[in-house]
């Protein structure tokens, strides 16, 4: 039987719907972006974006049901993001999710943000289990062991600032925009990555574990240094700092994969999340993953940041392994996807984010 689900994604920043067929056919994708709303302030403020998530969910959903040609009676599910995020945002998009369920009858399925990430490959690609993920996002970096819909190992991560929001920081130290992603490979372009000598973090240890934190702080202290004796920052110091940052990333990240590669050989290495979307990091990856004979897939880039489509296919997958929720169904500040591994260093009191 062909099952249609709608997806809802409210996790962070973005507002999103979307419509997806078993088949990997994606009939709509909606996208919502908060990026006006919260410029002003250098990151997403909490509030603003539950408050705005609460305002544009049902004319997101109503916009990509119209994009799909369908009505509810069209759908087979439901499936929305319940954690981990902001919760206020994920309760926005979780008490809609249910309040279309009630009034429609149909199944609702609660879904980890990041298995929508990491399942993607097989919405976009339909690869077979298992494989190897690399999922970096805004705020999230780790390996995995995909060898099914919520079969995960975590292989390693970092231990404290993720990739996405080192990027972030490193952009508000420079003065550039946010989301810093973008903005700090916009400005890398025109840099010489070799003119500072930038650490390269836990490189000298064994494992996959990555560490972010003590990379910005040292481009903090090279702005630091310049601007005292220059009495600010040239563009081109700026482009140079961005490059060389962005580069020991990369650098960062290969090795980390070659090792993940080495200890646990997988047929595919699979990338996804918003930092997938940087270039370089692709191009270091793709490196790593001919020299393991693996093949390497990344989504398309609409499908690096956060959307629906991967919820809604996340969905379809839980559900044919008969999963199913409750009108009790809760938000997840914090839900690990292994939930079996020992918190990540760093991961605070109230345990690990995921």
């Amino acid at each position: 039987m062909t099952l249609v689900f709608l997806g809802i994604e409210s996790s962070c920043d973005d507002t999103a719907a979307a419509v997806v067929r078993d088949d990997g056919s994606i009939l709509s994708s909606v996208v919502a972006g908060q990026n006006d709303l919260h410029a002003a302030f250098g990151g997403v403020v909490p509030e603003i974006a539950a408050r705005a998530h609460a305002e544009r969910l049902d004319l997101c959903v109503e916009a990509a049901l119209d994009e799909a040609g369908l009505d509810l009676s069209g759908l087979d599910g439901i499936a929305v993001t319940a954690g981990p995020g902001l919760i206020g945002g994920v309760m926005a998009g979780v008490m809609l999710a249910k309040g279309i369920a009630a009034g429609s009858g149909l199944p609702l399925v609660g879904v980890n943000h990041l298995a929508g990430h990491a399942l993607t490959p097989r919405l976009t690609d339909g690869i077979a289990y298992p494989y190897l993920m690399l999922l970096v996002s805004g705020g999230h970096c780790q390996f995995l062991h995909v060898a099914g819909p919520d079969r995960f190992q975590r292989l390693g991560g970092t231990i404290d600032d993720a990739p996405g929001e080192a990027f972030d920081k490193v952009a508000r130290l420079l003065g550039l925009a946010q989301p810093g992603g973008p903005a700090v490979e916009a400005e890398a372009q025109t840099g010489d990555a070799a003119r500072f000598a930038l650490p390269r973090p836990l490189l000298d240890r064994p494992g996959c574990d990555m560490s972010f934190s003590g990379l910005k702080t040292a481009v903090l202290r090279l702005r630091d240094d310049l601007s005292a004796r220059q009495g600010g920052l040239t563009r081109q110091d700026r482009a140079d700092l961005c490059a060389g940052f962005q580069s020991a990333v990369a650098e960062v990240m290969a090795e980390k994969t070659r090792r993940a590669l080495s200890a646990h050989p997988a047929p595919v290495l699979a990338v996804a999340g918003g930092v997938a979307a940087n270039a370089t990091i692709r191009e270091a990856l793709k490196i790593v993953a001919a020299e393991a004979g693996a093949r390497f897939l990344a989504p398309p880039l609409r499908l690096c940041t956060d959307n629906a489509a991967m919820i809604a296919w996340a969905g379809i997958e839980a559900f044919r392994l008969g999963r199913r929720d409750g009108m009790d169904l809760a938000g997840r500040p914090r839900w690990p996807l292994d939930e079996a591994a020992v918190p990540m260093l760093g991961a605070g009191r109230k345990g690990a984010k995921a």
